[in-house]
């Protein structure tokens, strides 16, 4: 009887100990489970702070452009275009006179987005005269919206850079307000400044001008549509060391192959000669 006794025993004790180890195994992977998570869960707070760090890096650099553009919309306006001489001078003493205004006109055809990149990288801006003929074709509206996005100012130039004094009242306005609706459909603004095809104005232009909200521009020189200045060499050195050249000067370039090319060298020589490259953001509007 004894004997069986010892035997129960025995085998109770060993049922036991097999329990407790189990019990331990079991807590010894709880354990290694809850570090493995406890892990994974830090390793995720440590990515999670870098993820964040790209966002607002992302959002601070999309608030930066808004407010650059924002800037650009409200600039402080220190300048004006004097209609008589077509100039553009300080609305007050104290502000620089030695500036020069770039325009581009008959954009955007061929070469006025290379332009507009080569203006952007020097860091200078520039008004883009533009014709509705070449604001057609979905491929011709995007090129103006990517001008229009790099902080360029887009300028009404008529629809088909007809002689204004040879057209009716009516043909006049459809010219001049068509381009307007065209430029305000691609960009969401409409021309501040209009430019008349050869710089022929007659009476109802500008009052159709006047009433779109435009202010008038011609220009003081330009000479890329003579044929002995159609090479990047010399309308480099015919707009930069003309006797034109003054204070104020309201330079008339074109979209042209030889004019884009010598661009660069142009601004670096009214620059080298001490003309700062006015922001025509700051020029005087009707608004």
């Amino acid at each position: 009887m004894l004997k069986r006794i010892l035997v129960l025993f025995g085998m109770i004790l060993m049922i036991s100990l097999a329990a407790c180890s189990g019990s331990e195994e079991t807590l010894k992977k709880d354990n290694e489970t809850n570090a493995s998570s406890h892990q994974t869960e830090h390793q995720e707070k440590k990515v999670s702070p870098s993820k964040n760090k790209e966002n607002d890096d992302q959002n601070k650099q999309d608030n930066d452009e808004e407010m650059d553009e924002e800037k650009q919309k409200f600039a402080e306006k220190k300048y004006k275009v004097d209609t008589n001489s077509w100039s553009i001078v300080p609305l007050e003493d104290q502000i620089e006179e030695k500036v020069a205004l770039l325009t581009i006109d008959d954009a955007p055809d061929n070469h006025a987005v290379e332009m507009a990149k080569t203006l952007k990288e020097l860091d200078v801006n520039a008004i883009f005269f533009v014709n509705g003929h070449f604001l057609e074709t979905d491929e011709d509206k995007g090129k103006l919206k990517e001008i229009y996005d790099m902080g360029f100012l887009i300028g009404n130039h008529t629809y088909s850079h007809a002689f204004l004094p040879d057209l009716s009242e009516q043909e006049q306005k459809e010219e001049i307000v068509k381009v307007s609706d065209m430029v305000e459909e691609i960009t969401g603004e409409r021309p501040k400044f209009f430019r008349a095809p050869n710089g022929a104005n007659t009476d109802y232009s500008k009052q159709v001008a006047d009433k779109e909200g435009m202010i008038l521009m011609n220009w003081t020189y330009g000479f890329d549509w003579e044929p002995e200045y159609q090479t990047k060499e010399a309308i480099t050195d015919i707009m930069v060391n003309t006797e034109y050249l003054n204070d104020g000067a309201n330079l008339l370039m074109h979209d042209r192959k030889w004019t884009a090319a010598g661009l660069h060298d142009i601004v670096r020589g009214l620059e080298e000669k001490g003309y700062e490259i006015v922001d025509p953001n700051s020029i005087q509007t009707k608004e």
